[in-house]
């Protein structure tokens, strides 16, 4: 299964003229494509599909999600072991 999974943005980068961020999905990092949403910012919450950042979420949805994902195994489907 492919969702889509809240994540917080760690860190802000740009590679090969892309802007790139370190992305956090409940203690899982990931590089992740900014290009959908080019000014998000370090702190906040990104909706990330197949690595791109698709849309901003507001703290208390992505931190709902990522419980909700977590409660139904969907991190550890999607990212294999998550960290505690």
């Amino acid at each position: 299964m492919c969702l889509a999974v809240p994540g917080r943005v760690l860190r802000v980068t740009e590679a090969d003229g892309i802007t790139m961020a370190e992305v956090d999905f409940g203690g899982v990092r990931k590089s992740v494509c900014l290009q959908y949403v080019p000014d998000a910012a370090v702190g906040e919450y990104v909706v990330v599909h197949v690595g791109f950042a698709i849309q901003r979420l507001d703290e208390r949805s992505a931190r709902e999600t990522l419980e909700a994902f977590e409660r139904m195994g969907v991190l550890k489907e999607e990212f294999g072991e998550v960290p505690r």
